[in-house]
């Protein structure tokens, strides 16, 4: 049974990610080689609906529908209605009333993705909710690590930084464990779950995180504008015990390890200036796979069905509507 919307990774059976990333690639091979635009969503609409300020994420949604000749729309949040008291709710009767077949939902409250996929038959795909998930960009993540290891079980990803409050944290350590990837976490006592399940190990220093042995280190924006209070005493301090500096960068060139970043980076935090150039640095690829990663959710998803309703997880029972030959 195909699906009506993406809301988080636990759901998601494996049968289905490997589907996601195997059409991915097929959709990177178009795109990369002049075929900019294919029918797949010829006569379908888009809404973008971000209630959070957002870059990456919504130019990647945006370009990956146009790619699939979809119409997309914009919702002005800061001019809409929401302003004036409109509720997520009447909004979202509003936009039923337009019969717009997907919406992109990015929100600061965890949740809010599956109250509106509940509230209308258009497909919902969550591109972030508060610090709960962040499924698209988990996807993104499988996909790149998946590009320099075509069979990632057994390989190790070492997830540095704020994972207290990282959606990211969650939604991409669920999916590479379901694909037999090993996760670790590593930062501040503070910023690191003091419960987190007995699979992932916990690292407050980095010696002894990088002794563990990964094969790719995972870096976290440091999320200031989601702590209430002070989790350690400054940047600069972040940056000197658990960000990469060029002497840890040496060390990562000299084991041949690859980095990543969710983005935007915040350079002289998380990472020095000279990582942005490092040659296995993957920064670059995961802006690039998220255009192809979300065409091939857009194309899977099945808008539909009556509401209320409650969602049916299952493995998918057909193939995507657009299955693209490599």
């Amino acid at each position: 049974m195909a699906r009506k919307d993406l809301l988080d990774i636990a759901s998601l059976h494996r049968e289905e990610i490997e589907f996601l990333l195997d059409q991915s690639t097929s959709f990177k091979k178009l795109f990369t080689h002049s075929v900019k635009k294919i029918p797949a969503l010829e006569g379908k609409s888009v809404l973008m609906l971000f209630y959070e300020a957002s870059t990456r994420t919504h130019s990647s949604f945006e370009v990956a529908a146009k790619r699939l000749s979809a119409e997309v729309t914009n919702f002005d949040v800061a001019h809409s209605s929401i302003t004036k008291g409109e509720s997520v709710r009447e909004t979202i009767e509003t936009l039923q009333a337009m019969r717009t077949d997907y919406i992109v939902v990015r929100h600061s409250h965890s949740g809010l993705p599956g109250m509106i996929a509940r509230q209308t038959t258009a497909s919902v795909i969550n591109a972030g909710d508060g610090a709960h998930e962040h499924p698209t960009q988990a996807l993104l993540d499988a996909f790149t690590i998946k590009e320099k290891f075509p069979d990632p079980r057994g390989k190790k990803v070492l997830i540095i930084g704020d994972i207290l409050h990282s959606r990211v944290a969650r939604s991409t350590s669920t999916l590479l464990q379901k694909l037999g990837v090993e996760v670790a976490y590593l930062g501040p006592g503070s910023l690191v779950p003091k419960y987190v399940p007995a699979t992932i190990p916990r690292f407050t220093n980095y010696e002894a995180a990088m002794a563990w042995a990964p094969d790719v280190v995972y870096l976290l924006r440091v999320q200031l504008e989601r702590q209430d209070v002070q989790f350690f005493p400054n940047v600069r301090e972040y940056h000197r015990v658990y960000g990469i500096t060029t002497a840890r960068l040496a060390e990562i060139r000299d084991r041949g390890l690859y980095i990543m970043h969710p983005g935007p980076v915040n350079r002289g935090v998380e990472l020095c200036d000279a990582v942005m150039d490092y040659e296995r640095s993957l920064i670059t690829n995961q802006v690039e796979n998220g255009i192809s990663i979300r065409m091939a959710v857009l194309d899977w998803l099945t808008p539909g069905g009556e509401f209320p309703r409650q969602e049916s997880y299952a493995a998918p029972q057909r193939a995507s509507s657009t299955v693209i030959m490599p």
